[in-house]
């Protein structure tokens, strides 16, 4: 079976300026690699064969530096918008999707087993897999706890919250797209809302491992920390 796998790669990476300023977000390097070459390397050792890149703004920089995928032994091929089209909208634009197939932000790095993750999905005969990771959020405020009377119970110094997030990585059956409209910009969250409301089971896998999304200057500073830590995930020197 073909492993298939869609990179949204079209945003512009605006809270992740100044690095954006001149690179797309995908070219943007970690150590010596643009991000999303250390993505695409890992799809191969992931056994993944055959890679959509979605791409919009400096699409032409990002399809220059890829090319066909040889380089790295995979197919590539691109699928462009017009126009922003958010996480989901995109899906509509390629017509031969197999009947699953990854989805991934360009911007995520993680020790997910995406290949298992991809057999998982399959095996189970899912409509939609989240991949997700479990984020403490800590409070800038001291938190009081009242009764009905509005006398104090009990008082929390900045505590943390937690939250399951989406790690940007998912597994998608085909028939999902029946849900996507064509040429109009539709995001995760309106696709999630929809399944929600028709009633359609969406399954999330907790992940603990590593992950980061590279989104902020901050974020960007910790991957290059991290990467000699984790570069056995992409790299195979």
């Amino acid at each position: 079976m073909e492993k298939r796998a869609v990179i949204l790669a079209g945003g512009k990476g605006t809270r992740l300026k100044p690095y954006t300023m001149v690179l797309p977000k995908p070219l943007v390097p970690i150590h010596e690699y643009p991000v999303l070459e250390l993505i695409i390397r890992q799809l191969k050792r992931n056994d993944f064969t055959h890679i959509t890149l979605a791409v919009n703004h400096m699409a032409e920089l990002i399809m220059a530096y890829f090319g066909n995928g040889e380089k790295w032994g995979i197919h590539i091929d691109y699928s462009l918008e017009n126009k922003q089209l958010s996480t989901m909208g995109p899906l509509k634009l390629i017509k031969d999707l197999p009947e699953n197939f990854l989805v991934m932000n360009g911007d995520v790095l993680t020790d997910l087993d995406l290949g298992s993750f991809f057999d998982e999905h399959i095996k189970n005969k899912r409509l939609f897999s989240i991949a997700s990771h479990r984020r403490t959020i800590m409070s800038e405020y001291g938190v009081l706890d009242i009764n009905e009377e509005q006398n104090l119970i009990g008082f929390r110094e900045k505590p943390g919250i937690d939250f399951l997030v989406s790690m940007g990585i998912y597994m998608v059956n085909r028939d999902v797209l029946d849900y996507i409209p064509e040429d109009k910009p539709y995001g995760f969250d309106n696709l999630m809302l929809r399944l929600i409301q028709e009633g359609k089971k969406v399954w999330v896998k907790e992940f603990n491992g590593y992950w980061l999304d590279i989104g902020r200057p901050d974020d960007y500073s910790v991957a290059n920390d991290d990467f000699e830590k984790i570069s056995k995930v992409f790299l195979d020197e």
